[in-house]
């Protein structure tokens, strides 16, 4: 009979237990992105991906429900900073993700991390936070800024290119994608071009590229900046004759609206799909399925914050509290990503391979991205040794 007690007891136990998991309130998780102006596509693609996740688990993650609280940052910093303390007061959010432009990124950082905010950051990546400013808090699931440049830049030297002229708005991750290019780019850099963030009109810019007659052209203009450039450089009579070499330009965030006028660019990133990988396949499926377009490498590197957010909050079983705990388990990334294989470096940015792409027409006849080699694989940041993690 003392057994058969014991034996209830614990099914009692086990029955509180299991209604406690089920009783669990929400884990709000605050989605910071640019969601509106001539950049809120990109913002809105990174909260496409991400959903997708929480929607397929049924409003879950790591078995958990989660409350997704969406915030416009609208390019400006202090709007972010605003956004930013009224989750983290307010809201008591443990964890804080997306962050699309790298001033945005600046601007938030800190108050982020220095409140024991987890940052799943899912595109911004400058320089400072992957080097001396970086933080056990922080964990990047997109590329720290140079990386992209950087592949494109030893593109350029495997195919001869002699002298190039470098563009990219007037901003950190501007700067960031030009030093990333000529890191390894090791020809003549004949001119850097930088300009305004907000500027729709390159007429005078694109002049002198075709006064000064390089051999390529290297460019980082993101969201409708890189949908102007594109259209420009082509009206311009300039597409066919100098190589144009991009990154963040042209995407699925971009090409629908560039169209024909970007076919033959070239593209640096980490992530295309075209990708034959399990994980990819369904990530792509889903999305063309559910948003009825290509998903933009935006749409990707979100989809795989949702996925490290979901197995590392399995780990700790919903205890985001434990942050120690929690900590570890994103370090861990015990996920299947869309890019293949994907781990963090001491700073907690992606080692990962990083590709050529052309813009070319789909099996369906779609402007899409075609692999076209992989200059750099298990790539690191520069940085990463200036990091004390």
């Amino acid at each position: 009979m003392l057994k058969n007690l014991s034996r209830l007891a614990a099914a009692a136990c086990l029955a509180v237990a299991a209604g406690a998991v089920q009783a669990q309130a929400p884990i709000k998780i605050g989605f910071v992105a640019e969601l509106s102006g001539p950049q809120g596509a990109l913002g809105q693609d990174q909260y496409d991906g991400f959903m997708m996740v929480v929607e397929r688990n049924g409003g879950r993650l790591g078995g958990v429900p989660v409350q997704v609280l969406r915030e416009d940052s609208q390019l400006k910093p202090d709007v972010a900073t605003q956004i930013v303390q009224k989750l983290i007061e307010r809201e008591r959010v443990p964890i804080i993700t997306g962050i699309t432009f790298s001033n945005i990124m600046m601007a938030v950082h800190k108050p982020i991390t220095e409140a024991g905010v987890f940052l799943i950051g899912s595109n911004g990546g400058p320089a400072p936070i992957a080097g001396a400013q970086c933080s056990p808090f922080q964990f990047i699931t997109s590329w720290q800024n140079d990386n992209q440049a950087e592949v494109v830049g030893k593109y350029a030297m495997d195919k001869g290119y002699k002298r190039v002229i470098g563009m990219a708005p007037n901003y950190q991750a501007g700067k960031d994608f030009v030093a990333g290019f000529k890191r390894f780019y090791k020809g003549e850099v004949i001119d850097e071009i930088y300009t305004p963030l907000n500027q729709p009109d390159f007429a005078a810019e694109l002049a002198q590229v075709a006064a000064k007659k390089p051999d390529a052209v290297y460019v980082f203009y993101p969201g409708g900046l890189g949908v102007n450039f594109v259209r420009q450089y082509q009206q311009a009579g300039l597409l066919g004759k100098i190589p144009l070499l991009t990154t963040s330009t042209t995407d699925g965030s971009t090409l629908p609206a560039q169209g024909d006028a970007a076919l033959g660019v070239v593209s640096g990133t980490f992530w295309g799909p075209d990708f034959n990988n399990p994980a990819s396949r369904r990530f792509v499926d889903e999305f063309e399925a559910k948003y009825k377009r290509i998903p933009s490498q935006y749409a990707a590197q979100s989809y795989d914050a949702a996925l490290l957010l979901d197995s590392a909050i399995a780990k700790v079983r919903g205890n985001v509290a434990d942050k120690n705990a929690f900590r570890a388990a994103l370090k861990a990334a015990d996920f299947q990503s869309v890019r293949g294989s994907f781990r963090f470096n001491n700073n907690h940015f992606p080692v990962q391979d990083q590709h050529i792409f052309e813009v070319a027409k789909d099996a369906k006849g779609r402007v899409s991205l075609k692999t076209v080699t992989t200059p750099l694989k298990n790539h690191g940041d520069a940085y990463a040794s200036q990091c004390k993690m």
